[in-house]
C-alpha cells in the first residue's frame, strides 16, 4: 500500500506539469536536456530531468529565529532544495556534500537551501550539523512537513532544482554526492543558462 500511495503521489506530481506551467515559464529545450544529462555521472545518474518544469510549492518555511520564508523569495537564483531530517541515514553521508557545493559555488545566482522537515527538534539538528560537519548551509524548518509534502516528497532525502523562474526542473530521489564533479558542471550548467526574457506587458 505504501509504495502505492508513493507512486500515485510522483504520478499526480508529474501530472500537474501538464496543467501548471505558467505561460512564458523557462523550460529547459530538447537540447538543453540533452546536454544536461551527459552531465550526470555517478550519483547524479539518479537526477531526472523534467520535460517541462513544475510548480514549486507555496507553504511557509522558517528558520530557526522564527522568520517566515517561501521558496518564491529567492527567485532569480537557481537553488538545489534538499528535503532532510537528523533521523534520516542517508541524510547524514550526503549533507556535508550539500554543504561543500553552498560553500563553494554560492552567490547571486545559486544557493543550497536545506529544509528539516518533520519532527526535528532544535537541539538535534544542532548535534547532528556538528557530528556531521556543516558549516555553510543555514538550516530551515519545516515542521509539519507542509512544504515537502506540497512538493509531493514521498521519503528522504529528496534534492529539488528549482530555475530562476521558481519552476521545478529537476529532481533527485534519495541521497548523493553533491560535491562531485559531475554535480558542479550541472550547476555551472543551468547558472550560465541565459536567464528569462522579461514578459511583455
Amino acid at each position: 500500500m505504501k509504495r502505492l500511495n508513493v507512486l500515485l503521489c510522483a504520478l499526480l506530481y508529474t501530472g500537474l506539469a501538464a496543467i501548471a506551467n505558467p505561460a512564458g515559464a523557462q523550460a529547459l529545450d530538447a537540447a538543453q536536456r540533452a546536454e544536461l544529462s551527459e552531465l550526470r555521472e555517478g550519483d547524479m545518474r539518479k537526477l531526472v530531468i523534467h520535460e517541462a518544469p513544475l510548480p514549486a510549492g507555496t507553504a511557509a518555511y522558517s528558520d530557526f529565529d522564527g522568520e517566515t520564508h517561501q521558496l518564491a523569495d529567492s527567485n532569480g537564483q537557481v537553488r538545489l532544495v534538499n528535503f532532510w531530517a537528523t533521523w534520516c541515514a542517508p541524510c547524514r553521508t550526503e549533507k556535508p556534500s550539500l554543504d561543500q557545493l553552498e560553500a563553494e559555488l554560492a552567490g547571486p545566482d545559486f544557493e543550497v537551501i536545506a529544509i528539516a522537515t518533520g519532527r526535528n527538534p532544535p537541539e538535534a539538528i544542532h548535534r547532528f550539523n556538528d557530528e556531521v560537519g556543516i558549516v555553510a548551509l543555514t538550516t530551515y524548518l519545516d515542521p509539519k512537513s507542509e512544504l515537502a509534502s506540497e512538493m509531493q516528497v514521498p521519503g528522504l532525502p529528496v534534492t529539488v532544482v528549482l530555475n530562476r523562474e521558481g519552476m521545478e526542473i529537476a529532481r533527485l530521489m534519495g541521497g548523493a554526492d553533491w560535491a562531485s564533479e559531475s554535480a558542479r558542471r550541472i550547476v555551472d550548467y543551468l547558472v550560465a543558462l541565459p536567464a528569462p526574457e522579461p514578459s511583455a506587458g
